[in-house]
């Protein structure tokens, strides 16, 4: 794995995640309601995701005027406070003539990803639809005339690939009444913030709603200004247009499942459905000079890692201003891919660890992190995975032989390695199963051992 990276924040705000002991066999879950268990049956077997941050900060790739924007890319217009009028400019050099909606799909199916996220208005305003809610989008005021969104609907519901959109509710840095643009309009507490969303924000949702077929998801961010009620006539939009489909956690209201914040994989298993939205380097947008690309391996284990916790991994890419997404991260997903083919038995639909002592542990010096918590110590050697009456323990490292599965009272019927079936011998001494998994363990990335057990569940 690599070193640990900065976070990047999509927006600002970092909602907490409610989290269970990491010795409980399973975490403490709220009342189910079962309208919204049947919306997010399709989210807790899909767990991976991509992410796609797509718009015109793609052209100016992180830099202004011949100087190198500090930040992430898809802030370049708020970092360097480029005024509305000279940001518009943008819209007339937008003419990605090599982007390829079914290629994008490919690229996920390839990759293993089993839904797709992308950005239909980031905080610049600029929609990439034909909205007639606002002229301020990709059909209307570039040469490209082409309405990415419809292309992407139709590749995704072709290759039966859920789709949801990125909608940003609250900032709008092109309009005078949305949030965030004060070098233009003035500070936001003196705007008509009512006004913008009745005119823009929520037509806007409401066409997204009803003119590109089903929507997996609608994934809010930043919600600066959003009281209860207006955070309610969202929700209200989205449960009355598509009844199906999925709110994230940054509506300003309570959603469908919980959103971490950005590139941030809790330490512990999660008691709700929750979602970690990650880059494959450090910006979400596309920045010409960020060529630090996560490794397939850090990849991999992340995303056991989330699934381990209970949790899904949405994982970005931000195409260059052509519409290519960058031919490096397209080869660390689709390496991932490949693993995934062969072990993804131990990552869909697989349920948390009925364990944790595997995760790590609290610092024993009282350590804090930089927001003052007790210090985490992590441990990566491995994870585990279940499905009824089995566990998948993936390998990163080389295990210990004997390998000693953690203490439970089911016995072990049989184990084998998910990749090609090979048999693990498993001995049992003092109460506990031990494993002799053949070393050295021979997949590039990860080593998975199916463990099948009596009965659906671990009992401790």
């Amino acid at each position: 794995m690599k070193g640990t990276r900065r976070l990047l924040p999509i927006g600002l705000l970092l909602l907490a995640l409610p989290l269970a002991s990491p010795l409980a066999a399973a975490p403490q879950a709220p009342p189910p309601d079962p309208a919204k268990e049947a919306r997010l049956a399709w989210f807790r077997e899909a767990k991976y995701g991509l992410f796609i941050h797509w718009g015109l900060y793609a052209i100016p790739a992180g830099e202004w005027k011949g100087k190198p924007v500090p930040g992430i890319g898809e802030w370049i217009m708020y970092r360097a406070r480029i005024p509305v009028r000279e940001y518009e400019g943008l819209a007339k050099q937008w003419n990605p003539v090599r982007f390829d909606a079914e290629a994008w799909v490919r690229l996920a199916q390839d990759a293993g990803m089993k839904y797709i996220v992308i950005t239909s208005k980031h905080h610049d305003g600029f929609a990439l639809y034909g909205s007639k809610a606002s002229p301020w989008n990709v059909v209307d005021a570039t040469p490209f005339k082409r309405d990415v969104l419809r292309e992407l609907a139709a590749a995704c519901a072709k290759a039966g690939m859920p789709l949801g959109f990125y909608y940003s509710q609250a900032q709008d840095w092109h309009e005078a009444n949305g949030a965030g643009n004060e070098w233009d309009f003035g500070p936001d507490d003196k705007k008509d913030f009512d006004r913008y969303l009745r005119e823009k924000a929520e037509p806007q949702v409401r066409e997204l709603l009803t003119g590109y077929g089903p929507v997996a998801l609608v994934w809010f961010d930043t919600p600066r200004l959003m009281t209860t009620e207006r955070a309610q006539r969202f929700t209200d939009l989205v449960r009355t247009l598509q009844p199906k489909c999925l709110i994230d956690g940054r509506l300003g209201a309570a959603g469908d499942y919980v959103s971490t914040g950005d590139n941030v994989i809790p330490s512990k298993v999660g008691a709700e459905a929750w979602e970690t939205p990650a880059t494959i380097n450090h910006t979400w947008g596309y920045k010409k000079d960020d060529h630090d690309w996560k490794s397939p391996g850090d990849v991999t284990f992340k995303l056991v890692d989330v699934v381990s916790k209970g949790g899904n991994y949405l994982l970005n890419v931000g195409p260059m201003a052509d519409g290519v997404i960058p031919p490096p991260s397209q080869d660390v997903l689709r390496t991932v891919g490949r693993w995934l083919k062969v072990n993804g038995e131990a990552v869909y639909g697989a349920g948390p660890t009925p364990f944790g002592e595997e995760l790590g542990e609290p610092s024993a010096t009282g350590a804090k992190d930089g927001r003052g918590n007790p210090l985490f110590l992590s441990r990566n050697e491995y994870r585990l995975t279940t499905k009824p009456g089995r566990l998948y323990v993936t390998f990163f490292q080389e295990p210990r032989v004997p390998f000693a599965l953690p203490a439970m009272k089911n016995a072990v019927k049989r184990a084998y390695q998910l990749a090609d079936g090979r048999p693990v011998e498993v001995k049992v001494e003092d109460g506990r199963a031990l494993l002799a998994v053949v070393r050295p363990i021979v997949a590039p990335m990860a080593t998975v051992v199916v463990v099948e057990i009596e009965g659906d569940r671990v009992e401790r």
